[in-house]
C-alpha cells in the first residue's frame, strides 16, 4: 500500500497534503516518523520555567549533579510533546486526542539527545460519519535505538471525504509517495522530492500555512537587534501607525520560506536569493500561504551527486495579496546518488 503527499490543484499545480484518512489505517501498521529532533538543555530550561515547574532537577545543574542522574533530566512533557508532534505528518487528519491509556517514560532523556518516534496502529473503530477512533502505540527512541518513552492513546481521525482539507483523489505518482514501504506493514516517512522528480513549469502549494503572532514577532525583532520601533513599541504604533502591528520583513521572509522545506526537503544548499520583493506589509493576525514554481533545472558541473533548481517562490496573505516573492537557486540531491538518508535512518 502506498500513500501520497500531493493532490491536483490545476494544470501543473500541486497541493501539498499531510495525514492519512481513517480508512487508510489497519491494525499492525507501523509508521516511522521523520524527521527526528535533538532536544537541548535550553529547551529543558524554557519548558520548566515557562510552566512554573518546581522540580529543580530540570534546571539547577548543581543540584542535579548531586542526584542519581548527575545532570539535569529532561522534563517528561517535552518528550510527550515531541513524540506526538513527530507523528503529525502521518496523523495530520486528526481531529483530537480522546484519551491516553499510558504515558511511560522508560529511560532518561538529557539535553543533547536526539529523539525519533514510531507509531503502531493497535485498533481502528468507526465512530460516526465524520471520524473513526484509532488506538496508537507511539514509541520514542534515541539515536542509539534505546527506547525512552511509550505512549498509548486514542485519536479521532477524519474519514475519507469528511472534515476540513479532505482530499478524495491524491496524485498516485511514485515521486509523490509520502512514505516508503520498508517491510510488511512498515512505512517510513519521506522528506521532499529528488532533483529528478521536479519538472520545469510545475508549481507546488506548500502546507501548512503560517499565521503571524505579535509576541513571537516582537521576540524575533529583539533577537535580531532590530531597533525600529514599528516592530515592538506599542506607544509608537498607537501614535504613528493607528496601532497596526507590522511584522518585520526579515521575519516574513523567514517564516514564509520555512513551509517550502517539505517539498524541498532534499536540498543540499541554498545557493542564493535574487529579485526579493515585498509588495504588501504583513501584520500580526495575517495568515500567509507560500507556493513555488520550478523555473529551470540543470546539471551541476562540479557536483555529480546533485542538480540545480531555479525556483520562484511567492507568498500570499488571506486576502490573496502577494506579500513576498523571490527567486532562489537550490542544490538538490539526485535519487540514485550518494546521500545521507539511509545512514541517518531516513
Amino acid at each position: 500500500m502506498t500513500f501520497y503527499a500531493y493532490s491536483a490543484a490545476g494544470e501543473q499545480r500541486y497541493q501539498e497534503r499531510f495525514g492519512l484518512d481513517f480508512e487508510d489505517f489497519r491494525p499492525g501498521q507501523r509508521f516511522r516518523h521523520r524527521p527526528g529532533v535533538t532536544v537541548s538543555q535550553q529547551d529543558n530550561l524554557d519548558e520548566a520555567l515557562d510552566t512554573m515547574n518546581a522540580a529543580m532537577l530540570h534546571y539547577d545543574a548543581h543540584y542535579a549533579s548531586k542526584t542519581t542522574w548527575k545532570k539535569p533530566l529532561m522534563v517528561s512533557t517535552i518528550t510527550l510533546q515531541r513524540t506526538v508532534g513527530m507523528g503529525a505528518k502521518t496523523f495530520g487528519r486528526r481531529r483530537s486526542i480522546k484519551s491516553f491509556d499510558k504515558i511511560a517514560l522508560t529511560k532518561p532523556v538529557f539535553g543533547g539527545d536526539t529523539l525519533y518516534a514510531e507509531s503502531e496502529i493497535m485498533e481502528c473503530t468507526p465512530a460516526d460519519d465524520d471520524v473513526g477512533h484509532v488506538k496508537i502505540c507511539a514509541i520514542t527512541s534515541n539515536s542509539e535505538g534505546v527506547e525512552v518513552a511509550r505512549l498509548i492513546y486514542t485519536a479521532e481521525i477524519y474519514r475519507r471525504g469528511r472534515g476540513p482539507d479532505a482530499v478524495l483523489n491524491p496524485l498516485k505518482e511514485e515521486r509523490f509517495a509520502a512514505w516508503r514501504e520498508d517491510g510488511d506493514h512498515l512505512y517510513t516517512e519521506q522528506v521532499g522530492l529528488f532533483f529528478e522528480d521536479f519538472l520545469k513549469g510545475e508549481t507546488f502549494i506548500h502546507n501548512p500555512r503560517r499565521s503571524f503572532y505579535w509576541d513571537e514577532a516582537v521576540e524575533h525583532s529583539w533577537r535580531s537587534l532590530e531597533l525600529n520601533p514599528s516592530f515592538h513599541d506599542l506607544q509608537w504604533l498607537e501614535k504613528n501607525a493607528d496601532g497596526r502591528r507590522r511584522i518585520s520583513e526579515t521575519f516574513v521572509i523567514t517564516a514564509a520560506t520555512a513551509p517550502t522545506t517539505r517539498t524541498f526537503g532534499r536540498v543540499v544548499a541554498n545557493l542564493g536569493w535574487t529579485n526579493i520583493e515585498l509588495p504588501h506589509p504583513v501584520y500580526a493576525g495575517d495568515t500567509v500561504e507560500a507556493e513555488s514554481t520550478i523555473i529551470d533545472k540543470r546539471e551541476s558541473n562540479s557536483r555529480p551527486n546533485e542538480g540545480i533548481l531555479t525556483v520562484e517562490t511567492r507568498a500570499y496573505n488571506q486576502h490573496r495579496q502577494m506579500v513576498l516573492s523571490y527567486t532562489r537557486n537550490l542544490l538538490v540531491y539526485r535519487r540514485a546518488a550518494e546521500n545521507p538518508y539511509a545512514a541517518a535512518g531516513y
